[in-house]
């Protein structure tokens, strides 16, 4: 796996098939600056998937993560566990830490709509 960086935006490559082809599975990383603050996602399937990991800890670091929960059950927000291979690739980019053994990954529209729902909590928007 290379990482290769074009300004603040790296892509991890997808394996390609004999015809150039992605293989169902694969995935792309790279960064996104939402709120002002550059994240790590995958693109997977054509969905932006950020790590919830980061999201709390560099997005909303100065609200409760209880309160981020209920946000999330209120908004029928559900996250997803990443595999071993997204997991992998979420470290080589440093949006989960090192010796993290699992990760929760949510899409793009979903943390969009936290994002929206949480303005009114964070004494920085």
């Amino acid at each position: 796996m290379f990482l290769t960086c074009e300004g603040t935006f790296g892509i991890v490559p997808a394996t390609m098939d004999y015809n150039g082809q992605a293989r169902p599975g694969d995935f792309h990383a790279g960064y996104q600056e939402i709120e002002g603050i550059n994240l790590g996602y995958l693109q997977i399937n054509g969905t932006q998937m950020f790590a919830l990991a980061q999201v709390l800890s560099d997005l909303f670091k100065d609200i409760p993560r209880t309160t981020i929960s209920k946000k999330m059950e209120t908004l029928k927000i559900k996250s997803r566990r990443c595999d071993l291979k997204e997991l992998r690739t979420l470290k080589a980019i440093n949006s989960v830490p090192t010796r993290a053994v699992k990760c929760s990954l949510i899409s793009k529209a979903d943390l969009e709509a936290l994002c929206t729902s949480c303005k009114s909590l964070s004494p920085r928007r």
